[in-house]
């Protein structure tokens, strides 16, 4: 069963000669994700027809100045303790499990920023290819004073290996092309949005005329090795994290345009 077009809103969604092209759609706001946008794209790649209809998919940030600047900060705004980071991480769980155990090959056309749940969302693709403006990472050391999930450090870890991710959130830096080229996070750097957008469609062809079969079991094998030893718990330190009087204050000092006052407890 085909999935419906989608063609207005903050996530498109269309079909064209058989690859589907999601657009985090919000290039007002750097295409900041809401719950709703992560929930749309988790339901496209779990609900993708095997028919053949769709042999690959293309994620990208509409604009060409972003992929997907994160969770838009207002959607924190009703948090009031540990238990709302505890669901959220829980939910967020979800539905990145959902994108990244997609059956169809993933592309993911990254151009400018690409932090937080976008960078999330671009690691569970097959393949990254980005462009020469782009910048990646996870500097909520910085920002809120959140913390990842166990899962989201483990799919880092398993791309770009634990002393670059460390490197990356103790710093609070972002990777910039040349740098993601080097460490195999993007396979190509391409000049500018149009470019990796073409060039994602070229592969995203190209992909197209394999044997759907090899790709699909081998892409659950590889998820399959990356998951091998189970979740590990990290409930405490989501709670620790969340329920921070410092996370209270990235978060208002976000908001209120403000370098925050960490006072780490």
């Amino acid at each position: 069963m085909s999935i419906a077009p989608i063609t207005t809103g903050d996530l498109l969604w269309k079909v064209e000669g058989g690859i589907g092209y999601a657009t985090l759609n919000r290039p007002q706001a750097r295409n900041a994700l809401t719950f709703e946008m992560y929930d749309g794209l988790a339901n496209i790649c779990d609900s993708v027809p095997l028919d053949g209809s769709i042999r690959c998919i293309v994620i990208s940030g509409a604009g060409g100045k972003a992929f997907g600047a994160g969770t838009d900060i207002s959607q924190f705004k009703a948090f009031k303790g540990p238990e709302d980071g505890l669901e959220y991480e829980r939910k967020m769980s979800i539905r990145i499990g959902k994108i990244e155990g997609c059956k169809l090959p993933v592309i993911a056309a990254i151009s400018g920023a690409c932090t937080g749940g976008g960078a999330a969302i671009a690691a569970c693709a097959d393949i990254r290819i980005g462009t020469a403006d782009m910048r990646f990472g996870f500097p909520i050391a910085k920002t809120l004073g959140n913390c990842l999930s166990s899962g989201s450090l483990q799919k880092m870890v398993s791309l770009v290996g634990a002393a670059k991710v460390t490197d990356m959130i103790f710093t609070a830096r972002l990777i910039e092309a040349d740098e993601a080229k080097a460490i195999g996070l993007v396979s190509e750097i391409v000049p500018d949005y149009d470019a990796v957008m073409t060039r994602a469609k070229a592969l995203a062809d190209a992909i197209s005329e394999l044997a759907p079969i090899t790709l699909r079991v081998t892409k659950e094998a590889l998820r399959r090795l990356r998951t091998a030893h189970g979740k590990t718990p990290d409930e405490d330190l989501v709670a620790a994290a969340y329920g921070s009087q410092d996370f209270r204050e990235g978060l208002t000092a976000f908001l209120e345009k403000r370098k925050p006052k960490w006072q780490g407890k």
